[in-house]
Order: structure tokens, then C-alpha cells, then sequence
């Protein structure tokens, strides 16, 4: 097994190959050969035969696309259900097996830009499991397990990172939100930023913070739909690991969830700041991001790696959630860094969950553990 400590955005993820056994319900997004001409989506001069990607570049075992209607889409269209019923369904209805893509493009550039950045595109084979689920909480956590195909045609072992996390609360009275250069920032949202709202805000894969965003949900027969309003959030990796000119995100998304899956769009504004909390009036913006995640059900795809994980951490990580939640409150702002003691935060976590799933770990040793890695990262800002 392979129990990898990485940030997902640093790998090159699997581009499932589609099934041969089942040409209706599998598939590649990527086609066999160059389409004929160019086109690059809002650039008509940009020659597609000269374009580069970056991001995933392997090939992974071929998945089956589920061609039936989830039974979650099902429960979502039940007739006379409670508003806010209808709303927690729609966000359960995340949960599942899935194939993932991740495309990025810049399709405005302000100022002294004159061309988009290189585009990005990834993929990955990814389960969403319910962590917490109450009348008015829901938590989602993501996996990713890939088995990547060789050179020499032979099949990888399991590589299994854990991924994100989405917590779900209706008409919250707090919100966490990053103001810039690590900082965050809890703030006590007036009645009408809550009411009739789903707050979502997501960690990274060390359960430190990424962004918050509150919305509301429409419903019809097609789709149910989250409309994330505005909100700032740090560098993703695939944007500070080359990026170093802007400071921010600052955006809106939509979630739409759909019989098959759903898709997470995004509005992104590469976004300068002049000091913390204030953006630059002479160089506010570099360009805007449009991006499209896609979340197509699989079947008979071995998630079994993610259940063994889990099975061997999930106490350790619901110990570092508490601690993480703990500490952030411990001052109206907080700064939280990225390093302890010149080694990434989720480096020391995930070394510590692999310790507890591999050697065993008492619980004292694991909470000592933990605390000295978040108070490391956690600092109250005065």
C-alpha cells in the first residue's frame, strides 16, 4: 500500500482509461488523437497545436462510468419535502464513488498581461464519505485511491492521499475567513448574510482552513444548485507553487448536482493586496480564472485502500479536527502558517497519522503529538 503525505495538487493524477468491456457507461475525457484546427475556449488566436498543460501527465486503470440515476438524486426529488430537508439531501448527495477532473483556464488578463497562464487540467479516481450528518451539519470528507498503469503495462499498487474536506452548516452565526497572507479572521455574520443559507467551508488535507463561503440552494427537475457568494481564499498549490504576483482568490462558486454526479464551477479573480485585509486600488486584479471540476459516478472501482486508511486514522483526524477548531478560536484573528519548524504542517501530520496506522499510537502520545504541530502553525494576532 501506499499511504502517500503530499498535497493532491502536487502530484500528477490518473487520467482513467475508459473500459473496454462497457463502451455506454466508461470513457476518457481525453480523445485518442488531436482534434483537427485550433481552439482554446475565449482565445481565438491562442493555437491549440502550441498549447501546453500542466498538471496530471499518467494514466490510470480504466473506470466504468454509472450509467443509473444515484439513488441520492432519487431521495433529492421526493415530492413535499421540507425546504431545508431538500437542501441537506442535495448536500449528501455529494457523497459517492467518483472519476474527478480538474480544469483551470484564465480567459481575461488585465494590466501589463498580455496572454492566460499555462492552463491546467488533472484528474483523479475519488470516494466522498459522510464524516458527520445532523439537521443542520453535514461533513464530506474525500479520499483519492489511483492505480496507475506502468510503462511496462503492469498495474501500480494503490496510491491513496487524503483530500479535502467540506463542513456544511445552515444559517451559522460565525464565519472564518482569510484576509490575506495566512491570516483569518473570525467574523459575526448580521442576520441577513445567514438567513435562509448554507455556510460551507472547506480544509485542506491537513484540516487547517481554505475558504468559507456562504449560499443558498435552488431545486428543480434538472439539477439542485449552491451558489457560493463571494469570498477570498489563499494561493491553491497549483497556483503558489509557479505564482508569486498575486495574493488571493477572490470569487464565487456554484455546485450543481445533477441524476450522474455533479460539478463544481468556480469564478476566480487573481486577486493583488496591498496590506492584509485590503486589496491594491493601483494593481487590484491580474486576471480572472474560470474553473470546472466534474464529478461522474463510478461503479466496481476498489476504494478499499480508503476504508483500510480510515479505519487506521479516523480517530487520529477527528482528534487534529478538534484540535484545528480549538485553536482558531483562540483569538478574533489568527495567523496560520503553512511550516512548523521548517517542514510543511501536513508533513508532521500525515508522518504522524502513518506512525498511528503502521506502529500504533496511545491516545496521550497522539494529542501531544497533534497539539504540538497546531499550536507550531496557530498564532493569535492582536
Amino acid at each position: 500500500m501506499i499511504w502517500t503525505c503530499i498535497l493532491a495538487g502536487s502530484i500528477a493524477f490518473a487520467l482513467p482509461q475508459g473500459s473496454g468491456k462497457d463502451k455506454q457507461s466508461s470513457s476518457s475525457y481525453a480523445p485518442k488523437k488531436a482534434a483537427q484546427g485550433s481552439y482554446v475556449f475565449g482565445w481565438m488566436d491562442h493555437q491549440q497545436s502550441n498549447l501546453q498543460l500542466r498538471g496530471g501527465t499518467t494514466v490510470g486503470v480504466p473506470v466504468t462510468l454509472e450509467t443509473a440515476v444515484s439513488e441520492e438524486w432519487t431521495k433529492l426529488q421526493e415530492e413535499n419535502l421540507d425546504p431545508i430537508e431538500r437542501d441537506r439531501r442535495a448536500i449528501l448527495a455529494m457523497a459517492g464513488d467518483y472519476r474527478v477532473s480538474f480544469d483551470f483556464l484564465e480567459v481575461e488578463v488585465y494590466g501589463a498581461v498580455q496572454a492566460p497562464s499555462t492552463p491546467y487540467r488533472s484528474w483523479a479516481t475519488e470516494q466522498v464519505e459522510v464524516l458527520e450528518s445532523t439537521e443542520d451539519i453535514i461533513s464530506l470528507q474525500h479520499t483519492i485511491v489511483m492505480f496507475m498503469v506502468m510503462e511496462d503495462g503492469s498495474q501500480s499498487p494503490p496510491m491513496l492521499v487524503k483530500h479535502w474536506r467540506q463542513d456544511w452548516e445552515y444559517e451559522p452565526e460565525t464565519a472564518l475567513e482569510f484576509i490575506g497572507d495566512m491570516h483569518w479572521e473570525t467574523r459575526q455574520l448580521s442576520d441577513e448574510e445567514r438567513k435562509g443559507k448554507w455556510q460551507q467551508t472547506v480544509y485542506q488535507v491537513d484540516d487547517s482552513p481554505r475558504y468559507t463561503m456562504r449560499g443558498a440552494w435552488e431545486h428543480n427537475a434538472a439539477y439542485s444548485a449552491w451558489h457560493g457568494e463571494d469570498s477570498w481564499q489563499p494561493l491553491p498549490r497549483r497556483e503558489h507553487s509557479i505564482r508569486s504576483d498575486y495574493h488571493t482568490l477572490t470569487g464565487t462558486n456554484r455546485l450543481t448536482i445533477h441524476p450522474k454526479g455533479w460539478v463544481h464551477t468556480q469564478d476566480n479573480m487573481k486577486t493583488v493586496l496591498s496590506t492584509i485585509g485590503t486589496i491594491d486600488a493601483n494593481n487590484p486584479v491580474l486576471a480572472r480564472e474560470f474553473g470546472v471540476n466534474r464529478y461522474d459516478r463510478i461503479r466496481d472501482f476498489d476504494f478499499s485502500e480508503a476504508d483500510e486508511y480510515w479505519a487506521a486514522t479516523g480517530d487520529f483526524w477527528a482528534k487534529t479536527r478538534d484540535a484545528w477548531n480549538n485553536h482558531l478560536t483562540t483569538s478574533t484573528t489568527v495567523k496560520v502558517d503553512t511550516h512548523c519548524e521548517d517542514k510543511r504542517v501536513y508533513g508532521h501530520l500525515f508522518e504522524l497519522a502513518n506512525k498511528v496506522a503502521t506502529k500504533g499510537m496511545s491516545d496521550k502520545k497522539q494529542l501531544k503529538g497533534i497539539e504540538k504541530v497546531v499550536t507550531c502553525a496557530i498564532s493569535a494576532v492582536e
